[in-house]
């Protein structure tokens, strides 16, 4: 197989590009597909959604949204050794995120000089679509990370989108999981026929104010487009990762921390980025067999991946490694570094920092608590990961006594004069005390 291989200093700035951009080119290649998608969502609500369900899952959905007695059967059915194991990963993820709830300072002011008072009011989004993928498999997981955060912050609607089963079903540990998390509004719909669903309302799925949650670049498109109509949360595009490490990281373990997030899906990224050549060596050169153990077509997907979005970056120095990072900003960070600790002040931009051997992806990714609903395409550089915050908004809060008023309407009516308003400062002069 080929495992790309770049000596960083030495990459022409073409390639350097491309592999910034990553799979981001995707996006904007199904952008045109997906608006007359989005229009035939918003003229025929339903009727568009059965159609797109059997046209694109082969599924032929009566009801869209999922009924009780789906719940029940679904929790009836599903493996009992599952079932524990979600629920474990469920509290570790609301216990992290109540924790984040519990620093939320819901109402406060500040007296910024004697009767004059500035704060802030926290509260929940009004309404909120959740959109969980399927692509080749079923993402429980995906659902907890939205909806723990989602039910602790508060949020009155709740509403979740997933693609339906070949059968027009949906996906059993997906339903036991949004139970468990507090959330029953699941309607089998997926793609960008969902977001458009969500940003204009059908007859069954309810239009909301926001939506989060990862997907295929047809609803990372259909995001963008509809941003306008609905806030379209953090960008959550195709799965990414640098395993940024030195001579101290184990090589074999290595290769399975890249290719953790590299079965994802063709348009992911994996990047071991590393200034140790024989760290870098060793992982381009047994890489393959590796992948060679792993079923179809997570084996298939991982060739492709390392051949193209992901590979092995060897640069000159940690300094320069820990500089591609915050220019890549990726949306998981395994550092495997010798003290590792005392360089994550310099690590700026990433979704997600796992720190050390004992610290895989896959824990990240499920049980630990944190959310793995993560910034994608660089926008870590100014987006975070999700928390209770993606959830809740702030309004500003003010008043002012009559003292305060006194104090300070004449330095105000100074600036309203300057820029030109006169009845703010007008306000001010002929105001009844």
């Amino acid at each position: 197989m080929s495992v790309a291989f770049y000596r960083w200093a030495q990459t022409d700035e073409a390639t350097r590009a491309r592999i910034l951009k990553r799979g981001q080119a995707d996006i904007e290649a199904v952008a045109e597909k997906v608006r007359p998608i989005i229009e035939d969502v918003r003229a025929r609500g339903d009727a568009a959604l059965r159609e797109y369900a059997q046209r694109f899952e082969g599924a032929v959905v009566s009801d869209i949204r999922v009924s009780g007695a789906e719940f029940d059967a679904a929790e009836s059915r599903l493996d009992e050794r599952l079932k524990q194991a979600i629920e474990r990963c469920v509290r570790n993820v609301r216990v992290f995120h109540e924790e984040q709830m519990h620093r939320v300072e819901r109402h406060w002011m500040v007296e910024v000089e004697p009767g004059v008072w500035a704060g802030e009011q926290v509260s929940a989004v009004e309404s909120v679509g959740l959109y969980v993928p399927r692509g080749k498999g079923a993402f429980p997981s995906a659902l907890y990370m939205l909806a723990v955060p989602a039910v602790i912050a508060g949020v009155p609607q709740i509403a979740i989108v997933t693609p339906p089963t070949p059968d027009g079903g949906c996906d059993a540990a997906t339903l036991f999981t949004a139970r468990l998390c507090g959330v029953e509004n699941v309607y089998k719909c997926g793609g960008a026929q969902a977001i458009a669903a969500l940003a204009y309302g059908t007859q069954s799925v309810p239009a909301v104010r926001k939506v989060l949650g990862p997907g295929s670049p047809y609803v990372a498109a259909a995001k963008k487009i509809l941003s306008e109509v609905l806030d379209p949360g953090m960008p959550a595009g195709p799965s990414e990762s640098i395993v940024l490490a030195d001579g101290s990281a184990d090589p074999d373990n290595t290769i399975l921390d890249l290719l953790n997030e590299a079965e994802h899906g063709d348009d992911s990224a994996a990047l071991l980025v590393t200034h140790d050549e024989a760290l870098a060596t060793y992982v381009k050169n047994n890489m393959g067999k590796i992948i060679d153990t792993l079923p179809s077509p997570h084996r298939e997907i991982c060739h492709h991946v390392m051949a193209n979005y992901g590979g092995v970056i060897l640069t000159e120095s940690l300094e320069d490694s820990i500089a591609f990072s915050n220019l890549y900003a990726p949306e998981h960070l395994h550092l495997k570094v010798k003290n590792g600790h005392e360089i994550l002040a310099s690590l700026r931009n990433a979704g997600e920092i796992l720190i050390g051997e004992y610290t895989p992806s896959s824990l990240g990714n499920y049980g630990i608590g944190v959310n793995h609903v993560l910034p994608t395409g660089g926008w870590a550089h100014s987006y975070s990961c999700t928390s209770v915050w993606d959830f809740l908004k702030r309004t500003s809060l003010s008043r002012c006594d009559r003292a305060g008023f006194e104090s300070l309407k004449d330095d105000v009516a100074v600036l309203t004069d300057y820029e030109g308003f006169p009845a703010h400062g007008e306000v001010l002069r002929r105001r009844k005390l």
